[in-house]
């Protein structure tokens, strides 16, 4: 059975930066795709950051050059560093190990359970 943990969140203030990470047990990590979700209330699940297999990354528009994910295999451990944090975003983010090796694989049934990221003066 597939589990993700996910650790970091917290509240920052505006302009801050936060690391959150998210750490696999069972089945195999290095040859899979990871992803990084978010969820602010009232909003559907959007796309974050994904990592392919090989280290390859994709980005969501909104956050291309303030947050950078990255891939530690031998710790089973996808991250997610988050640079000039903005209020808008404020969100649950969410970790998914994907069902392929490539970053335009679908997204799995496996999901953490979430952080909170508040950001906010």
């Amino acid at each position: 059975q597939v589990q993700l943990v996910e650790s970091g969140g917290g509240l920052v203030q505006p302009g801050g930066s936060l690391r959150l990470s998210c750490t696999a047990s069972g089945g195999i990590f290095s040859i899979y795709a990871m992803g990084w979700y978010r969820q602010a209330p009232g909003k559907q699940r959007e796309l974050v950051a994904a990592i392919a297999s090989g280290g390859s990354t994709n980005y969501a528009d909104s956050v291309q050059e303030r947050f950078s994910i990255s891939r530690d295999d031998a710790k089973n451990t996808v991250y997610l560093q988050m640079n000039s944090l903005k209020p808008e975003d404020t969100a649950v983010y969410y970790c998914n190990r994907y069902s392929g090796t490539t970053y335009y694989s679908s997204p799995s049934r496996y999901w953490g359970q979430g952080t909170q990221v508040t950001v906010s003066s």
